[in-house]
């Protein structure tokens, strides 16, 4: 295993250690990844054929100077253009492609950067993710948050301005049911015109109970589309099952979902073919689906509890300005969000280019908003975070610095009548 995602596992049981070292260590002991388990849909759909075709055609190091010229040339691009903007080629021509994605982010959306919140209500997690802080093996402290504390929660957010929620638990249906997450989204929908949740993936009937009671959009994070290295990566837990996770965008969109929004984890395997998967997945659905309203974000590894030495190898700031730079160019109608995993200095000056919607107030843990924005401590405690985040400014601030970039910061454009 890649000595980056080995945690200190003190405070484990004997049979649990075992069992950790079990999956670690002999692939036998784990479950086929493209195998459903009981009680998972299956939709058909040719997109992750696709998808998974193309990727495996591609060979970033065929393309050329003259291949990046012709991509940047066009004013509609393909999927060869896409592959050729995301190649080492392209590196060369990083400020041609960061003007051109800058009139393309100008025309669609102006001058406006939209801005949300995350709020992590568990972090009880049943998946073995080696890279992720909430895994099962992981000797994090774990809570869920009553519903009485998450509408503490969600009014000391809404008191600070914000309209905008995203809603986080740790992949565990025994601990964070489709009903107790049902909730949390119809208590939200009192304080927030937006509400999101990245949960783990569901079915269609369930994407539609949780539209039902507030829900608007859905985030998955597909973590690496290699399914090879998603195999090591993801030992145990429903989040092994690859093809469940890669519908789970379709499945919310047949659910009634107004949004969904597509990722890969840069560090985790080849960046390059991950970000032309998550790119050519979304394009895919819009092309399906057109009435869907369609979102990337470009995450990358961070040091979690019991582990800070993760950290992405290959994936410096200027690769990843050339793939959100890619991103524009491919799909100029989508939004784009830089969390608050990279630099204050990343984000204000991605939002000039392409990025168009940022997180602030930020918290990983369960139960901190409140400590945070009133300085009050709650007596029933916190849960551990997921990650270290790199950028902690307050709406207030981040408000401010997008004003002061000469932005339009946006908490919402939506009127429900």
């Amino acid at each position: 295993m890649d000595n980056r995602f080995i945690i200190d596992a003190a405070g484990l049981s004997e049979a649990a250690l075992a069992q950790k070292h079990r999956l670690e260590t002999d692939p036998a002991s784990r479950k086929d990844p493209m195998t459903y388990l009981p009680g998972m849909e299956v939709i058909e759909s040719d997109i992750k054929d696709i998808v998974l075709r193309e990727t495996a055609s591609y060979d970033p190091s065929r393309y050329t100077a003259k291949d990046v010229q012709k991509a940047l040339a066009r004013e509609n691009r393909g999927i060869n253009d896409l592959k050729a903007l995301l190649s080492p080629a392209a590196a060369a021509f990083l400020e041609q492609m960061a003007a051109k994605a800058r009139r393309e982010t100008e025309k669609h959306f102006g001058n406006s950067v939209y801005i949300f919140t995350p709020l992590y209500i568990a972090n009880y997690c049943e998946n073995y993710c080696v890279y992720c802080g909430f895994n099962r093996y992981n000797p994090i402290r774990r809570m869920r948050l009553t519903p009485e504390r998450i509408e503490r929660e969600m009014e000391v957010i809404a008191a600070s301005g914000m309209e905008e929620i995203l809603i986080l638990t740790g992949e565990s249906r025994a601990k964070s049911d489709v009903r107790y997450i049902g909730a949390a989204c119809e208590t939200a929908r009192k304080y927030f015109r937006n509400v999101g949740l990245e949960i783990y993936p569901v079915n269609t009937d369930e994407y539609h109970y949780l539209h039902e009671h507030g829900a608007d959009y859905v985030t998955v994070f597909q973590e690496t589309y290699d399914i090879a290295k998603y195999e090591t990566l993801h030992l145990a837990g429903h989040k092994r099952v690859w093809p469940y996770r890669f519908d789970a965008q379709e499945r919310a969109l047949r659910g009634g979902m107004r949004g969904v929004a597509f990722s890969a984890l840069l560090g985790l395997a080849d960046f390059r073919a991950d970000a032309l998967a998550t790119a050519l997945h979304a394009h895919l659905i819009q092309r399906k689906y057109p009435a869907a309203e369609i979102s990337l974000s470009c995450p990358r590894l961070r040091p979690i509890v019991n582990n800070g030495a993760i950290h992405p190898s290959d994936v410096g700031e200027k690769e990843l300005c050339q793939i959100l730079c890619a991103y524009r160019l491919f799909l100029p109608f989508a939004q784009i969000t830089v969390s608050s995993r990279e630099s204050a200095r990343f984000r204000d000056g991605i939002v000039k280019i392409a990025a168009t919607k940022v997180s602030a107030g930020v918290s990983t843990g369960i139960g901190d908003h409140e400590t945070k924005y009133t300085g009050k401590e709650d007596e029933d405690g916190h849960g551990d975070e997921q990650f270290e985040i790199a950028d902690s400014r307050s709406l207030k601030a981040m408000y401010r610095d997008i004003e002061d970039e000469g932005l339009q910061p946006v908490l919402n454009d939506y009127l429900y009548v």
